[in-house]
């Protein structure tokens, strides 16, 4: 794998993807995000306000440092409907889809300004461990790329991020990721989307927020 494919996760490409995730869904009609995203229960909506919800949640995460330390941060959440995603933020259906990406990119930002300023010893808690600043960065970047994905089979349109990003997510998360393989389509295999040669497609994934050396 090349060198910049291996270098850390950063606040940049947390940038780049949010930017370029907006870009591509701006330009859609606010009917079509009623639509199911991908193989999700959500709608295409519901699941941009669920990855706002992640950028967010992720943000305030890593910026606690009153205790304890080993718990979410208590922001009250809600689901919109039965079987809707339990979301402490939504957006203002009124506002349309440019306020819906409005929402989705101020999320973005924070999260990107937490991961620029936090401390070396700072940790965010998470299921899959506690996450410095480059694993913050890195699991925002999976829920973007992935929950992007869902939007845009939904949406009817075309996704392909950046295959360096993709490479230095699976670095950092996913050690026992294939190598060898397209970066994207990996990592989509690995988040449980799709298949790859010779490899069914997952039902159970997970990912690791350890520092490399530390993970199994």
């Amino acid at each position: 794998m090349p060198a910049s494919d291996t270098a850390s996760v950063t606040a940049d490409d947390l940038d780049e993807i949010v930017r370029l995730a907006v870009e591509l869904l701006a330009d859609t009609t606010e009917p079509a995000w009623n639509a199911k995203a991908g193989d999700l229960e959500w709608t295409c909506w519901e699941t941009a306000e669920h990855l706002a919800d992640d950028l967010f949640a992720y943000a305030v995460q890593l910026g606690l440092s009153t205790g304890p330390l080993d718990v979410y941060v208590p922001f009250a959440a809600e689901s919109r409907r039965p079987g809707g995603p339990r979301n402490s933020v939504h957006a203002d259906r009124a506002s349309g889809v440019s306020g819906l990406m409005q929402v989705l990119q101020a999320s973005g930002a924070l999260l990107s300004a937490m991961v620029r300023t936090a401390p070396p010893h700072a940790r965010a808690h998470h299921t899959f461990g506690p996450a410095d600043a480059a694993s913050s960065a890195a699991m925002g970047l999976v829920e973007t790329l992935v929950h992007t994905h869902d939007l845009a089979r939904g949406l009817g349109l075309d996704w392909d991020p950046p295959a360096e990003i993709c490479a230095r997510v699976l670095n950092r998360l996913f050690p026992d990721a294939p190598r060898g393989t397209e970066p994207w389509a990996t990592l989509l295999w690995v988040t449980g989307r799709a298949e790859l040669p010779g490899r069914p497609r997952l039902t159970r994934w997970r990912w690791y927020n350890e520092p490399p050396s530390q993970t199994p």
